[in-house]
């Protein structure tokens, strides 16, 4: 019998035998066993050529440029609307001015769901989350004095994705903006509605409809946009696990991507301007591994199961925005650290943009003293840590190339499953990706109740009678008031027959198998209101209702 020891098994036995906190999880915040230790014992079948590469190549695990951060910062993109188009016009300007680099809308609840403010559902929610948009004259005024043709925007809208581009494009037009020339995304990702955010309008299939259009549209007339972000930040607040997050993003990727195929499209033509956007939670290693996860399998499923041949469509580009759910209400300036160490992740990660969430997001829209300090959070990982000057440095880290295979790994197995039940769809009217969440969600909140899973401030390091003496930003009824009164003087302005015109035109092409997008933007120049044009595709398309879920 060979009684020699090895170092590893020495510290085993002396880790197995030493004191440990019996008061801790040794988790992730998604539940996931934490080893104690990661060596290269642990990597023996680890090969670094295939499963890590250079940066700029494939499978992109180190990122997709070869000279990353040094080439290139991160764009910083902060989020952005409340209210009217003319304070955020206001607060774009003051964004701009202190050293942001893209635009970033934030719209109201009313907008995202498709109506105007002056709709009776609307009462009470006018520019409370958001900036409210009803027509072409909102988006030519909270792009006043922005030269559009020159600023990359991002746009968080969903449902109505096609016709806020509609109006954002004809805004750009009355500029004398060349289309071809605008850059930016439009978030557009339906299907992670109906899985998580429940901001739908249409049934699934006329949903589809209208996504492939804007990615057939903005492959021939505006090369330079994105026309999907698929999101998993939103699955990831709605309380999934960041291998959920991961898997169920890249599998809506998967069924846009196969539903632009059916259309006729050549994946090589759209699959480059095709983006993402993560969440970045609290958990600094599990964040850093999830983005290196996606971007493998991404140029693996592109390039072996799509059969893409551009180096380009294989790259799974990202937007990244810190998580508002790990924010807490009580003791506010603690956030701060927190949106520190997740926009760090983020970087780490290799995100190609990111906006760091304010201190005071849990209580209101943020002020802007908190919406700077969450700016220069972003310079100061830029400018003073020095981590954007080695490409990703944390490549070869023993416990992040496990845990990157790890949730590769379990990724697979869930894209098996989701497979097994016929898709992503078929997933969604099952409601399987809605069970899933709602489990793990239900697993974290028992770990706080029972205390085993501390946050600073809710459930540990509690103070009495604390007082928050942040300033806080209001939105007034005055607010509404004014946007209702923006609107109806668009109303009275506008050309009666125009307008029948062109409702009467979007009516025929919503029940034909034509592109909507060219009929959005003549709707648009014609001042017709977000709410006329949703109203029309209701008669044509019907309005969705989710099944309960237990």
């Amino acid at each position: 019998m060979n009684n020699e020891t090895t170092p590893r098994s020495r510290w085993q036995s002396e880790y197995e035998s030493g004191r440990k906190r019996e008061d801790t999880l040794f988790t992730t915040v998604s539940s996931a066993e934490a080893p104690p230790l990661v060596d290269w014992e642990d990597l023996q079948d680890f090969a670094p050529q295939s499963k890590l590469g250079y940066p700029g190549q494939y499978p992109f695990t180190r990122g997709i440029h070869p000279t990353h951060y040094r080439g290139k910062l991160w764009t910083m993109r902060m989020f952005s609307g409340f209210a009217t188009p003319e304070a955020t016009n206001q607060r774009f300007k003051f964004l701009l001015e202190h050293g942001q680099t893209g635009l970033s809308v934030a719209f109201d609840l009313p907008t995202l769901m498709g109506r105007d403010s002056d709709d009776p559902w609307c009462e009470g929610e006018v520019g409370k989350c958001g900036v409210a948009v009803c027509s072409l004259r909102d988006m030519e005024t909270l792009f006043d004095g922005i030269t559009m043709e020159k600023v990359s925007t991002s746009m968080t809208i969903n449902s109505p994705a096609a016709i806020m581009w509609a109006f954002y494009i004809a805004a750009a037009e009355k500029q004398g903006a060349d289309r071809r020339k605008l850059r930016g995304t439009i978030q557009n990702d339906i299907l992670k509605e109906y899985i998580a955010q429940k901001e739908y309008i249409f049934p699934p299939k006329h949903s589809m409809r209208l996504e492939v259009d804007t990615i057939e549209f903005g492959t021939s007339d505006l090369p330079e946009w994105n026309t999907i972000s698929i999101s998993g930040y939103h699955i990831r607040e709605a309380g999934s696990t960041a291998v959920q997050e991961l898997a169920f993003t890249l599998a809506d990727g998967m069924a846009f991507v196969e539903a632009a195929m059916a259309r006729g499209l050549d994946v090589d033509a759209f699959a480059p301007r095709l983006s993402f956007f993560f969440n970045a939670h609290i958990d600094f290693f599990e964040e850093i591994a999830k983005y290196r996860a996606a971007r493998r399998i991404w140029a693996r499923k592109m390039r072996d199961k799509y059969r893409a041949k551009n180096p380009r469509s294989w790259i799974l580009r990202f937007h990244t925005q810190t998580a508002g759910c790990s924010l807490t209400a009580q003791q506010p300036e603690n956030n701060i650290v927190r949106t520190a160490i997740e926009a760090l992740a983020g970087v780490l990660g290799g995100t190609q943009s990111l906006h760091t969430n304010s201190m005071d997001e849990t209580l209101a829209l943020p002020s802007d003293k908190a919406a700077k300090i969450a700016l220069r959070t972003q310079q100061i990982i830029a400018c003073e840590t020095g981590v954007a000057n080695v490409i990703d440095p944390l490549g070869g880290s023993y416990f992040i190339e496990a845990l990157t295979d790890r949730m590769e790994a379990e990724a697979e197995a869930y894209f098996k499953r989701i497979d097994e039940l016929g898709g992503v769809i078929a997933g969604i009217e099952a409601g399987f990706f809605q069970r899933e969440i709602a489990r793990a969600a239900y697993r974290h909140q028992l770990e706080l109740e029972s205390g085993k899973r501390i946050i600073v401030g809710v459930n540990g390091y509690v103070e009495k009678d604390e007082v928050i003496e942040i300033p806080l930003l209001k939105i007034t009824t005055e607010d509404q008031a004014r946007q209702m009164a923006n609107l109806q003087e668009v109303r009275r302005k506008r050309d009666p027959q125009a307008i029948k015109r062109s409702l009467d035109r979007l009516a025929d092409v919503a029940r034909s198998d034509e592109n909507t997008m060219p009929t959005f933007i003549e709707c648009a120049h014609n001042y017709v209101t977000l709410g006329e044009m949703v109203n029309v595709l209701k008669e044509a398309f019907g309005e969705y209702r989710e099944a309960a879920v237990f």
